[in-house]
């Protein structure tokens, strides 16, 4: 049998496509699985990354369907963002136009691959009839009081020209073109997020065992939750009357209450309010003015790294010692967590520490340790420890004190016990064109106003110029004037597009529209609750993507959950009940990328050596939670394995079931065949349901292949085949179909049962040692006596035994025999 790869893939894609092969069925009494990859952006071609990850997916779906599942595995394309305004720039293509050509070109590559999903659920973000439904909960969570419009700073990409969540700063530069960020001062649209963070924090314990402990670590700090001490801080009346009696106080909070008697300076951002009243008054010169907004316009990590501040001859009076405390600002006071406002204490902090010794400023030691002493002018001391220079508190354990200082404050009026985080709410406005409208309209009479329900979707203008300066709805001649929807009169639409990271919110809820009713309704409760919230369960079952988007995609569509449900969309907290991350593929030790030229193109590999050789090397290579080196040789292994195995079925005999084989009658070759076929199987149920280690699994089957060619028992071929090629059908699916039906009729791709029997030795192996060194081995039934085992091992040492005088004669059973000599 001659193996050719491209005749045989082109056969199998197309009997799938012709006979709609991986739709899911409306029957919804049969036990389900939902599996899902993350959706690629359609740049235009498929990576490496993208053939792991959706081998991975495929994998479960395929042997899912074999074990009788109905099974709901869709692929879908974030297609909105800012590559095809790039692209468009560059190109002089239109960003619709560059992106449908794109999602062409990569289902093509998709359905080469032999990648089993639904055609019927596909759809592409940019689609209007999604835009539709996603506008239509825009306006739901407006009227929930979850999206709200307000002015501040915010993270500014001068590359791109548009606006950022936190999230989407990345050591202080864009997370799309690594441009550093800078603040800007603009309006912005906000989801409520915050009102979420306590149950965002608690329900990841609902996902331990599901999600990696990384993933949940991760989200987990960024939510940030940390309780403390809130206070107001007074200006002293030399201060007020130089802030013209304007600002009476200022709040700060801190974790760290057991260090109040040790403040010796407070700071401010360069963006709080204090500040900025102090430069539109002209309260500060002009050198310090720039100073300032040359803070303002470092990256947060920037302003992190060389610490530097100005005075601002204002000074606070201490809440219980009544000392007068100067005023400053500080660099890496940042007005994303807190009130952007600290009380600093040099001596208990490493950041307070080294601002203090840079501007010379008291340091004021208020805890010790218990044993030794702490040199103050070297270093803080940060360690738990012993209050000392604390009025009440003095000689308190310093952990034990921070509620008590807490309770104090709270008794006087002075404060209170608050809980801060660091997540905030998240932006979602920004200044693009290829990006969902945000269905808002400005009235000079009405003010803010929503778009009615039955005027979506309200879609992009298709006659625009993109120039890479400004946003181009703002530049659109007639596109943003429309009617007020409340009084009628003339208004403006508003011209910032969503966040990108909205429209991946919700995707995986749009698949659980039924195809009837596509067009009329986002997704169908019958079938969110059938998919994704059956007696035990909610969520999609297996979530595979990689780990990057462990606190952007993945905090996001825990957030969009919750807020629907709260809508009454569906009635379960959590998307993902188990998630998969999957490592990068690397070349020469580095992640493949254009820039490196160290690319693999999957178009390649498939033209050379076919779809089954790449989706096996990929899973033999490495386990999928590990990074995957590529390697060309054992690209060409995988080739030569498959080769062999469609070659060597021409040993099977046709059958419509699996072989009856009475296996007392078999010889010692065919037990150990048929034993290592059924540990494959073994081992691929236990990697598809607990594990995922796909390497072990073909791993398995390889040790079988190389036992079946030990010997010529054509039954025992075919029995093997049956479930070898059913096993493999999740990783090399047109080769093993094109054997299936063949010689079984694709009747074996069906749940496979493990005979026990071939797991039962007749006969075992023992070594044979003499006074502790091995000198042999024996092999005796599994039933042998002591004795018989002993007279066998005296036979096969014996001329280590000659002359000697055995002692003792020990055996461990199923391991070994130790005979004891002397003389």
């Amino acid at each position: 049998m001659e193996y050719s790869a491209k005749n045989i893939e082109k056969k199998w894609q197309e009997y799938w496509k012709k006979n709609d092969s991986f739709e899911p069925s409306e029957d919804f009494t049969k036990e389900k699985k939902y599996i899902l990859s993350m959706f690629p952006f359609p740049s235009g071609r498929l990576h490496m990354g993208h053939v792991r990850n959706y081998s991975i997916s495929d994998a479960f779906a395929r042997y899912h369907r074999q074990q009788g599942k109905n099974v709901l595995h869709p692929i879908g394309f974030d297609s909105f963002g800012m590559p095809a305004e790039n692209a468009a720039i560059k190109n002089g293509s239109h960003p619709k136009s560059w992106t449908y050509d794109n999602i062409d070109y990569m289902k093509n590559e998709f359905y080469s691959l032999g990648f089993s999903f639904s055609r019927k659920r596909e759809f592409a973000t940019s689609d209007e009839l999604y835009t539709k439904f996603e506008q239509g909960f825009i306006i739901d969570m407006y009227n929930a009081g979850l999206l709200y419009r307000e002015k501040g700073m915010l993270n500014w990409c001068p590359h791109d020209q548009t606006v950022l969540a936190n999230e989407q700063v990345i050591d202080g530069c864009c997370w799309r073109c690594d441009t550093p960020i800078v603040k800007k001062d603009m309006n912005q649209y906000y989801f409520k997020i915050t009102k979420y963070a306590d149950e965002l924090l608690d329900d990841l314990k609902k996902l331990e065992g599901g999600w990696p402990k990384q993933v949940l670590t991760m989200q987990e700090n960024w939510i940030g939750k940390s309780n403390g001490l809130a206070f107001d801080l007074y200006f002293d009346e030399a201060s007020k009357v130089k802030l013209n009696n304007s600002f009476e106080s200022f709040d700060v909070f801190t974790t760290r209450p057991d260090t109040i008697y040790g403040v010796s300076y407070t700071a401010l951002a360069p963006e709080h309010k204090i500040v900025t009243y102090m430069i539109e008054n002209n309260l500060l010169d002009a050198d310090t003015v720039a100073k300032i907004n040359a803070m303002k316009n470092a990256s947060s990590i920037d302003r992190q790294k060389e610490k530097s501040g100005l005075p601002l001859g204002l000074s606070v009076i201490h809440p219980l010692t009544g000392k007068t405390i100067p005023v400053w600002i500080a660099n890496f006071v940042l007005m994303d967590y807190g009130s952007g406002a600290v009380m600093a204490v040099p001596a208990h902090d490493e950041r307070d520490y080294d601002f203090a010794k840079k501007y010379d400023l008291e340091i004021n030691p208020v805890i010790v340790p218990y044993e030794g002493e702490h040199d103050f002018s070297k270093s803080a001391f940060t360690e738990v420890g012993k209050l000392i220079n604390s009025g009440e508190f003095d000689g308190m354990n310093s952990k034990e004190a921070q509620s008590k200082i807490i309770e104090m404050f709270e008794a006087k009026n002075l404060g209170k016990k608050t809980t801060n985080y660091k997540l905030k709410d998240w932006g979602v406005s920004r200044q693009r064109y290829w990006g969902a409208p945000i269905p808002f309209v400005h009235c000079d009479k009405c003010g803010l106003v929503m778009e009615k329900k039955e005027n979506l979707p309200i879609a992009l203008p298709e006659d625009i110029e993109i120039t890479g300066e400004g946003n181009p709805l703002e530049k659109h001649p007639t596109w943003k004037h429309c009617k007020c929807p409340e009084c009628g009169g003339e208004a403006t639409r508003e011209t910032d597009t969503m966040d990108t990271f909205v429209e991946s919110s919700w995707y995986f809820l749009r698949f659980c529209a039924s195809p009837a009713n596509w067009e009329d309704e986002a997704f169908s409760k019958e079938q969110i609750k059938y998919w994704m919230h059956p007696k035990g369960h909610e969520g999609v079952d297996h979530y595979i993507g990689g780990i990057e988007h462990a606190v952007l995609h993945l905090l996001y569509a825990r957030f969009f959950t919750k807020v629907f449900r709260d809508l009454g969309y569906l009635d379960f907290d959590e998307p993902f009940e188990k998630l998969l991350t999957q490592g990068m593929v690397l070349k020469d030790g580095a992640k493949m990328s254009k820039s490196k030229g160290n690319t693999v193109d999957p178009d390649a590999i498939i033209e050379k050596y076919g779809a089954d050789t790449a989706r096996l090397f990929i899973l033999f290579a490495a386990p999928p939670t590990q990074e995957l080196e590529w390697n060309d040789s054992a690209v060409e292994g995988a080739y030569r394995f498959i080769k062999r195995f469609y070659e060597r079925s021409s040993n099977v005999v046709a059958c419509d079931a699996k072989p009856e084989i009475d296996h007392t009658k078999l010889s010692k070759e065919e037990k150990f065949a048929r034993k290592k076929v059924y540990e494959a199987l073994r081992r691929a149920e236990e990697v598809y349901n607990e594990r995922y280690t796909f390497n072990t699994m073909i791993a398995g089957v390889m040790e079988a292949m190389n036992a079946l060619n030990a010997q010529s028992n054509a039954d025992v071929w075919s029995e093997a085949y049956w479930i070898l090629t059913s096993i493999m059908e999740p990783v090399i699916p047109h080769t093993a179909s094109e054997i299936s039906e063949k010689y079984f009729g694709l009747k074996n791709f069906t749940k496979q049962e493990i005979i026990e029997e071939v797991f039962v030795e007749d006969s075992i192996s023992l070594g044979v040692s003499v006074n502790g060194k091995k000198r042999g081995e024996i092999e005796v039934a599994t039933d042998a006596s002591k004795e018989d085992i002993i007279e066998a091992a005296k036979a096969e040492v014996s001329k280590w035994l000659e002359g000697k005088e055995i002692v003792k004669e020990i055996v461990v059973p199923k391991k070994l025999v130790n005979l004891v000599i002397k003389g």
